[in-house]
């Protein structure tokens, strides 16, 4: 499974309704099932971001399809990274000549 991060902002809509947030996260968690992916952890955040979510998806169709669903509801923009572990990396690393 590749892992992404997801760099969230409330959006006006999300930021109304602040007092959903944990119930939408688990509604979030339980939705990432039907993508094929896995959201592991999600942090509340002080600063440039107010959410930072890690996500677990076989590819990057299925992680782009799980982040536009969660766009879709209107209550957090977001701005994934692919993320690379230290084994992934060594052997990404192991391909230059």
């Amino acid at each position: 499974m590749a892992t992404y991060i997801a760099l969230c902002n409330f959006t006006d809509q999300g930021i109304r309704n602040v007092k959903d947030t944990t119930k939408r996260a688990d509604a979030v968690m339980e939705a990432a099932k039907k993508f094929g992916a896995n959201m592991t952890q999600i942090y509340w955040t002080v600063g440039h971001y107010d959410l930072v979510a890690i996500i677990e998806a076989p590819d990057d169709k299925s992680a782009t399809a799980f982040t536009l669903a969660i766009g879709v509801a209107g209550n957090i923009r977001t701005q994934t990274l692919r993320a690379f572990s230290k084994e992934e990396m060594n052997g990404i690393l192991g391909k230059l000549a």
